[in-house]
């Protein structure tokens, strides 16, 4: 019995010390364990309403993406199909466009064969007559009777009355203004009653003066220009170029001088032009007296074809900002070669213009000094091109029918160009009487249509 309530007393005692440290943790950790499954009831809870949402979230997002793509897939054929209807009218309208313009451009090239055609048979055709009119003027007898046809020509003109109405104004007078021109023709009527009692060796004398005045006068351009300003007295101006030039020059340079500077310019270079021009005079003059004008006008004239034949020439004469020694120098080598004899007064002539140059050119230049030799006995210069030399009875004719034109008597310079092939080529001062066979064939050829 004793051992019964032992094994009682120590069972219950077992029981209380579990009961009391065992039992409270266990409780502890149950709880614990149900707690944890309660809050992972409630995750899987949430977790499974986040699913449906999700999934209906989704079956929304489908649905609309469904619906998306049907409206995108509208929107996409009504766009092709309008953008396929502005194709096709584009189309239709860049069809006919090329259409027109390809009606356009066989227009434009029938056109242009036409006128292709017609350019060719026209050139042939103008190529054709001018075989047969050289091989019509290759005998002298028929190129001198195409001269007589245009001389007939030129007589009807006459006959008609008819005038040239060139002024035939030449040599330092043609540029100048009203003022000037008084001033020259005052200056002129002083050289002359000068130069009436100046024998050849005076007149040689007088051009070199003055000629060695204007040299002064363009190196200093103020003396010139205080010398050629306008002036109510001219007293002042008078006693300064005596004062400068007396002794160095002689009487009648310094007359003259003194004439010029008295005198209303209408520029300072004019005043250089009229000195000038009565140097050249002073030779004119002496050619005169010597009885040697006409041989002074042909070989002016010959000079004057050799510049045209030369432009590297020119270029080098006209050069006036060189030394004036080397192009008078040249000037001379020029006449030298020339094969001929040279007269003084052209060789003195040519040295003096080429030295006094101050920007016009030399071939103008020359052909100014050929005019005034001409102009100075009262005629006119006309420049004759002919295929071959004149007759005397055609030069003759020619004189006298171009002296009718004008009212003046009138010079003949003539120049043979072959090139011409026949008629005459005819220039008087400005104006130009072209009869010349190549000059028609010419104006046919550029007459034809483009």
């Amino acid at each position: 019995m004793s051992t019964f309530i032992g094994q009682l007393v120590g069972f219950l005692v077992i029981i209380w010390l579990v009961w009391r440290y065992v039992v409270p943790p266990v409780k502890t950790m149950m709880k614990n364990q149900q707690d944890a499954v309660r809050a992972a009831l409630d995750e899987s809870a949430a977790a499974a309403k986040k699913l449906a949402d999700a999934d209906a979230m989704h079956t929304k997002a489908l649905e609309d993406a469904k619906n998306e793509a049907a409206r995108v897939t509208g929107e996409a054929k009504t766009d092709s199909e309008r953008i396929a209807e502005q194709l096709r009218e584009q189309a239709q309208v860049d069809a006919e466009r090329i259409k027109a313009q390809g009606l356009q451009q066989v227009q434009l090239l029938r056109q242009q064969a036409i006128r292709d055609l017609r350019a060719n048979l026209g050139i042939e055709s103008v190529e054709r007559a001018e075989e047969l009119v050289r091989a019509h003027v290759a005998d002298p007898a028929a190129q001198a009777a195409t001269v007589d046809r245009f001389l007939d020509e030129l007589e009807a003109m006459a006959d008609s009355g008819a005038t040239a109405t060139s002024t035939l104004e030449t040599g330092a007078s043609v540029n100048l203004r009203a003022a000037s021109r008084e001033s020259l023709a005052a200056l002129v009527k002083k050289f002359d009653e000068v130069a009436d009692g100046l024998d050849a060796d005076g007149l040689t004398t007088l051009a070199a003066d003055l000629t060695a005045v204007v040299k002064v006068l363009i190196t200093e351009p103020s003396l010139n220009k205080h010398l050629a300003e306008p002036k109510d007295d001219s007293a002042p101006a008078e006693r300064l170029v005596a004062k400068l030039f007396e002794g160095k020059i002689g009487a009648p340079a310094l007359d003259v001088l003194k004439t010029a500077v008295s005198l209303r310019w209408s520029t300072e270079a004019n005043l250089l032009d009229g000195v000038e021009h009565v140097a050249r005079l002073a030779l004119l003059l002496r050619a005169d007296r010597d009885d040697e004008s006409e041989d002074v006008e042909d070989q002016l004239f010959r000079f004057s074809l050799v510049l045209d034949e030369e432009p590297r020439l020119i270029n080098l004469l006209s050069e006036y900002t060189t030394p004036a020694a080397g192009r008078v120098a040249l000037v001379t080598k020029v006449l030298d070669d020339s094969g001929t004899a040279v007269n003084k007064t052209v060789a003195a002539l040519l040295s003096q213009t080429t030295e006094l140059l101050r920007g016009q050119r030399a071939d103008e230049a020359v052909d100014d000094l050929a005019e005034l030799a001409v102009a100075r006995r009262g005629e006119v210069v006309a420049k004759v091109d002919a295929a071959a030399e004149l007759s005397d009875q055609q030069r003759t004719r020619l004189t006298e029918v171009l002296s009718r034109i004008y009212g003046h008597p009138v010079s003949i310079q003539l120049n043979t160009d072959p090139a011409i092939l026949g008629g005459l080529l005819i220039a008087v001062g400005d104006e130009v009487i072209d009869g010349a066979i190549s000059s028609r064939l010419t104006a046919a050829k550029t007459g034809l249509p483009d």
